[in-house]
């Protein structure tokens, strides 16, 4: 389990006020001018060596995502905060907004200085209303500070942030769609190459990362990139924000050890499985877009990027959807399909008919509607739809149907039989 002393987040529940002030007292601003002082190659080397992966889902090393921006461009560069948290069981950077804003906007800085940008937009979810009042007040209070803006914290760097309002779409999560909606056009994503690095906002560089990500850029700097790396296990460093909802008795969000066993996350953290453990039927471990894991797998595994790939799922968002045995795991899966379907953005014929045909699919089997013959069909269109469009949201639309295929078949079988039967009796 993660030390108290570990903890980057120490307000993520928000137990205590989140002006500058109290941000300050709990750590936030310190040593940022020095920091800066000490050249964006020094920053991008602790964060390289700390091993910190991306926290947005897909896990890429940040300093290497880093290194890419091209140092001889005399483009201007660009830093782009991923706020529009929309995964379905995800609520993660949503608390980092709400209680622990100054150590974004510290972040942003820092990260800016580092890959050369000197504006920053950060683009948040529509539906957080509270949340962009609450960032612009912290950002409106590091430039009344002199923290931001011309010589940001007397450091000899300008610095600006801007704070952009989406309009709740899910597919604007993904860094070239939401691009395009910064630029104001439809949010659809790009194809790659060219990555943002190179071709990024306005045709410039542009990084993108995730809040989770930039938040703990400043704690890594200040501890060392060794303090992080001896967190966690190897390839997966550091500490991680877990949400944890479901049936479960406490529903959460901790900050805890990559790597930590599911079992002793959920038991320790979230008061347990409703019904206890042996109630367990399954889990989604990374937010909806991830496969699931039936009791068998949960027993033992670990979270972690490589552990859950390893199992054919994912960390994701690290968003713990927990069902005991009172799901109806059909309609759960049916219900995330159909998510899918409604967000996808429609420039990929894959993405946009599969997604819709497999949740009809699902609504159908859910009703123990359909043949037996019909699962295996299901498996082989979400393997078609899967790897074959241009952004992720055709592979999250695919997976949580093959999880359930590959660990419940005899759930949707018992299912139809069941139907059937009912048929022949009337």
């Amino acid at each position: 389990m993660l030390k108290h002393e570990d903890h980057i987040f120490t307000n993520l529940n928000g137990y205590e006020p989140i002006d500058i002030k109290e941000s300050k007292r709990r750590g936030s601003w310190s040593n940022t001018k020095d920091f800066i002082q000490r050249g964006s190659e020094w920053i991008i080397n602790e964060i390289r060596l700390s091993d910190l992966r991306g926290r947005g889902g897909a896990g890429f090393p940040t300093g290497l995502k880093w290194s890419f921006i091209p140092e001889k461009s005399k483009l201007p560069k660009y830093l782009v905060v991923n706020a529009d948290e929309s995964e379905p069981g995800t609520c993660k950077d949503r608390n980092i907004i709400r209680y622990e804003p100054h150590k974004l906007i510290e972040g942003s800085l820092l990260s800016g200085y580092a890959i050369g940008a000197k504006v920053c937009y950060i683009y948040i979810r529509g539906e957080f209303f509270n949340e962009a009042k609450i960032l612009q007040n912290a950002i409106n209070e590091a430039y009344k500070n002199g923290l931001l803006g011309k010589n940001a914290c007397k450091s000899g760097w300008d610095f600006d942030i801007y704070l952009h309002r989406g309009a709740g779409a899910y597919i604007a999560g993904e860094e070239t769609a939401m691009l395009e909606s910064l630029e104001g056009k439809k949010a659809q994503p790009r194809l790659k190459p060219p990555f943002p690095a190179i071709v990024g906002l306005f045709g410039c560089p542009t990084i993108v990362n995730n809040v989770e990500t930039i938040s703990v850029v400043p704690d890594i700097l200040k501890k060392g990139s060794s303090w992080f790396s001896s967190l966690g296990v190897a390839n997966n460093t550091g500490s991680k924000i877990f949400c944890i909802s479901g049936h479960v008795n406490k529903p959460c969000n901790v900050e805890e050890e990559l790597g930590i066993p599911l079992k002793e996350l959920i038991e320790k953290h979230a008061g347990g499985v409703i019904g206890g453990w042996k109630n367990l039927l399954a889990v989604i471990p990374g937010g909806s877009s991830v496969s699931l894991l039936p009791k068998k797998v949960c027993d033992d595994i670990n979270m972690d990027f490589d552990s859950l790939q390893k199992a054919s799922s994912g960390l994701g968002t690290a968003g713990v959807i927990v069902m005991n045995k009172s799901t109806d795991l059909l309609k759960a899966i049916s219900r995330i399909s159909r998510f899918y379907k409604k967000e996808s953005c429609g420039q990929c014929t894959p993405c946009r008919e599969g997604a819709g045909w497999m949740w009809r699919v699902m609504e159908r089997f859910s009703k123990g509607e359909g043949t037996i013959e019909e699962i295996d069909t299901l498996y082989e269109v979400s393997k078609e739809v899967e790897g074959h469009t241009i952004c992720a949201l055709g592979d999250a639309a695919a997976w949580p149907i093959q999880g359930l295929i590959k660990h419940f078949r005899s759930y949707i079988e018992q299912r139809i039989e069941k139907n059937t039967k009912k048929k022949k009796v009337a």
